[in-house]
């Protein structure tokens, strides 16, 4: 029997690179395309001599060719990061919809399943909480998260439009927060930034006074989230995201504990349109397939900052005797 084969869009950023990881262990052979705005060829360093591995330097809001078959696509390019689509808003809006109508025509002349990495950020700041997959979201479309939000909200919708037009085997997941070794410590977002001041014992920026919420997934529950949604018949949207809710102020104060940092916090003025809750309703995922996150935030965390410490170690920020809690 031939191997499988999956093409994953953003293979060198932070989850691409662990889905990459993931299927190569499974025995699949893995084709990773990424034009390196925000991956990381770190990221797939560990594996990129593999010889069912095949990386391409490509951007996917240009036109894709591929010769041989394709059996599963997964599209995970775009900046995630509010630092990154404030930086690079004409690219996030383009991959969300050009890439996105790219990727969708390759798996339709493929006849591959295809997979759409959508966001929580789909539901903007919500007025329900939970939020579940049946919520249509509070989404300011011409705000500072508006490139981000509606390239995703476009690309759900000429996602379900290749299904119902084309009978493309399609499937969304929606992602909450997620967290882990890959992730760049110029990101932005909280763990990274909070890790990577804490060690250096620098002031952790808290926004506001620190009572919005997040839920934090860390990296190997998405990735079996993801595999799961893959091989189901459920096509979605799905959520998948940790449901264990915490304030950003609570994070920061169990980051600093945990790193045995001098740091404090400092609190700086709440941005536009930040949302206030971020909670996943993830009965869908749970009650179809058995999936739910099980990797307890102290665990994740613990292997986090590990990586985030040798990072900065290799950068010349920290030294060997830094303290850092094992």
């Amino acid at each position: 029997m031939a191997e499988k084969i999956v093409l994953i869009t953003g293979g060198a950023g932070f989850i691409g690179s662990h889905l990459c990881e993931a299927f190569l262990k499974s025995g699949f052979r893995v084709i990773a395309v990424d034009n390196m705005i925000t991956g990381n060829e770190n990221n797939i360093r560990s594996f990129r001599n593999d010889p069912r591995f095949c990386f391409v330097h490509h951007d996917v809001s240009k036109e894709i060719h591929f010769a041989d078959a394709i059996d599963y696509i997964l599209h995970f390019a775009s900046p995630a990061s509010p630092i990154d689509y404030h930086t690079y808003p004409i690219q996030t809006l383009k991959v969300g919809s050009l890439g996105t109508h790219n990727a969708l025509g390759l798996a339709k002349a493929k006849n591959a399943t295809f997979l759409l990495a959508s966001t929580s950020e789909v539901y903007g700041d919500p007025l329900v909480h939970p939020q579940s997959e049946s919520y249509w979201g509070n989404v300011n479309p011409v705000g500072p998260r508006g490139v981000y939000d509606e390239a995703k909200r476009f690309a759900e919708a000429i996602t379900m439009a290749y299904r119902n037009s084309h009978h493309v085997n399609t499937k969304i997941i929606r992602i909450f927060n997620t967290y882990g070794p890959r992730m760049r410590l110029s990101d932005g977002r909280a763990i990274p930034e909070f890790i990577a001041q804490a060690l250096l014992g620098q002031p952790l920026p808290v926004f506001g006074e620190g009572k919005q919420t997040r839920s934090f997934c860390y990296i190997d529950d998405l990735v079996e989230g993801i595999q799961k949604v893959l091989f189901s018949d459920l096509n979605g949207p799905v959520n998948l995201g940790n449901p264990n809710e915490m304030t950003i102020f609570a994070l920061a104060e169990l980051i600093i504990e945990m790193t045995q940092s001098k740091s404090h916090i400092e609190f700086k003025p709440l941005p536009k349109d930040d949302p206030k809750v971020r909670q996943p309703d993830t009965r869908l995922a749970r009650e179809t397939f058995g999936w739910e996150p099980r990797v307890p935030l102290r665990e994740g965390l613990k292997k986090t900052i590990h990586y985030f410490r040798e990072q900065l170690i290799a950068l010349g920020k920290l030294t060997e005797s830094s303290s850092f809690t094992r």
